[in-house]
């Protein structure tokens, strides 16, 4: 069987193969498809509802995702001192001047909406004595703008928007749902070409694949941390939205720039801080322990930031990460056994620092540690996805009828480096912009739409039948597509070790060319191993995380500078003419090319195709 079976239909839409079962509908029809759980999609999900049925489709339970996991909180222009133009300095500085100023500037202007819009869904932020909202202060903000919920700010805010979409008769989730690939018309009624249509699922309690149907869609999956072998993400952030674009032939923006959290606790060789499971993610120490004056040290005990910047344990993310990593490497250098720094806020009252850290406390006591006393070892970890699927300001990819949002989207907000805590603020926001442009795309689209839905609603009911008629009565089970083959565990493993070497936090030309070449076998052979054995989720989220890392080597190959997260020691400076966007514009993927040869004309987009499921 080739890596993808289509079927080409008169109405123009192409579908891929199904593996439904006899007893439940092969395809749903939806005004809204939303492709992910977390802020953002709900967000979107509870706007839409309004207007028209809505589909949250999402590969575990609803919660599971970086929202719930985020701590620190959203920034937004509260504070009367404070002003949208501050904030948008603040994130251009940032970003290391790679801002799209027009998205810088509508979320900075629209935060203080989006916060109010939490609120009236239920979230409950930390509020002070007199009832205002209390406003912490992160790295890389001039001001104290950071909303939040103690540190456990994402789980409050998940919990008020799944209660909010699970009580709205518009909103079905569709747990322990993967989406596989999305559905694209290569033609519509009115001759415009290619659109999105709807995404096929997998159904994992039986493996079975429905087709679900919608006048516009969302992705809104999260980011890609498992590319790495360290992460604060949680196992389900393994690239889905951005890898379904590209082959979907959306366009992609500055997949290079991966942020490092600086400060995740280190539980390695060595540490006294205890694991608690052989596998477990990075634990996440928040930007607003810092904020809050907390102080980092290297083995010898000295504080070494202001070796670095003079800003101190207060510079953006991407300055802290590798003063970290350059504190690591020097002393192993000098042989010493150095595998962390340390994180210390004993200086501070202990209450004070419970008060506000409840979570965190909590946890590193699980661990055997007492912040209030102990200093904290800690790494980088890989932790945010700055670039992603192009939108415009209303959330609208090159593809028609397909939006994006949150880290699975790139809306220019970030330019080379997120700035702390604007990826919630920027999940509302966008959320809240595609979703106008959704509801005037469903007022004025959906009736021509019709001969497209039943064209794809009848090429899968009749792949349905083929592949019952193949594999006769038998049906699928949870064992099957859940399961965990070795070859899968092994590639993934091979797939973090290529990226980790190749863009990690320091990088070089020669690694990322050679990481290019690596990750386009290890795509041909995924491909192949799925042929062979058979497909399952852990095979699907494999070729995901290799398509999304060969378009983060492809764009590091392509910026000739270092800026940001992007820092290659072959090109050390930042260079002016460079001062662009790094765009992979999807080319026809039935050419079956991995990549095209050759760097781009100074400010185009290369073009880059991908091999179809």
């Amino acid at each position: 069987m080739p890596p993808v079976a289509v079927i080409e239909n008169p109405a123009g839409v192409t579908v891929t193969e199904s593996t439904g079962e006899d007893d439940r509908k092969s395809s749903l029809r939806v005004d809204f498809l939303v492709i992910g759980s977390g802020i953002s999609g709900l967000s979107y999900a509870l706007e839409a509802a309004e207007f028209g049925k809505v589909a949250v489709v999402t590969k575990d339970v609803a919660y599971e995702g970086s929202t719930h996991y985020a701590q620190g909180g959203i920034s937004a222009v509260i504070d009367p001192n404070d002003t949208a133009e501050e904030h948008a300095r603040d994130t251009q500085i940032a970003g290391d001047f790679l801002c799209d100023q027009a998205a810088v500037d509508v979320v900075c202007a629209e935060g203080k909406d989006a916060v109010d819009k939490l609120v009236a869904f239920g979230c409950e932020f930390t509020r002070r004595a007199c009832g205002s909202l209390h406003l912490a202060r992160e790295g890389g903000h001039s001001k104290h703008r950071i909303v939040h919920a103690a540190d456990m700010t994402g789980k409050e805010i998940e919990r008020a928007l799944l209660e909010s979409a699970r009580a709205h008769p518009n909103v079905t989730f569709y747990e322990h749902h993967a989406a596989r690939d999305l559905l694209v018309s290569e033609k519509d009624p009115n001759g415009a070409s290619r659109r999105c249509i709807g995404a096929e699922v997998i159904r994992r309690s039986d493996g079975a694949v429905v087709t679900f149907l919608a006048c516009c869609t969302l992705l809104a999956s999260g980011g890609a941390g498992q590319l790495f072998p360290s992460t604060t993400n949680p196992s389900v952030s393994t690239g889905d939205g951005v890898a379904m674009a590209v082959r979907a032939r959306a366009d992609v923006a500055n997949m290079e720039f991966y942020q490092f959290h600086p400060t995740s606790l280190y539980t390695g060789p060595g540490s006294v801080a205890a694991k608690k499971k052989p596998n477990e993610n990075a634990f996440l120490i928040t930007e607003a322990v810092r904020g809050h004056g907390g102080r980092l040290f290297n083995h010898a005990g000295e504080r070494f930031m202001s070796r670095y910047d003079d800003r101190l344990e207060l510079a953006p993310r991407d300055v802290v990460a590798r003063a970290i990593d350059c504190e690591i490497k020097s002393a192993a250098e000098a042989g010493i056994e150095a595998r962390c720094v340390y994180l210390d806020v004993s200086h501070l009252p202990a209450d004070d620092i419970l008060e506000h850290f409840p979570g965190i406390a909590a946890e590193l006591k699980e661990r055997g540690l007492d912040m209030t006393s102990d200093r904290i070892p800690v790494v980088p970890a890989a932790h945010y996805l700055c670039g992603g699927v192009r939108t415009d300001l209303d959330g609208q990819t090159s593809l028609d009828g397909l939006f994006a949002c949150g880290e699975t989207a790139c809306t220019g907000l970030h330019g080379a480096n997120r700035l702390a805590s604007n990826s919630l603020l920027e999940a509302v926001v966008f959320a809240n912009r595609a979703f106008r442009a959704s509801a005037d795309r469903l007022a004025n689209d959906a009736a021509d739409l019709e001969p497209l839905f039943a064209a794809a609603e009848e090429a899968a009911a009749v792949e349905e039948i083929r592949r019952m008629a193949v594999k006769g009565s038998s049906k699928g089970s949870v064992l099957e597509y859940d399961a965990h083959p070795e070859w899968a565990g092994v590639m993934r493993e091979e797939v973090q070790r290529v990226m980790w070497s190749a863009a990690g936090i320091v990088r070089d030309s020669d690694t990322i060319a050679r990481a290019e070449e690596e990750l386009e076998r290890l795509l041909a052979r995924c491909d192949a191993e799925m042929r062979t054995r058979g497909e399952c989720l852990s095979s699907h989220e494999l070729r995901n995380l290799i398509t999304v890392g060969l378009t983060v080597v492809k764009c590091a190959g392509m910026r000739k500078e270092s800026r940001g997260l992007h820092y290659n020691v072959n090109y050390p400076e930042r260079v002016e003419s460079e001062r662009r966007p790094t765009v992979l514009a999807g080319v026809d993927i039935d050419k079956g090319e991995i990549g095209a040869a050759g760097d781009p004309a100074a400010g185009e987009d290369k073009k880059v195709s991908f091999t179809p499921r």
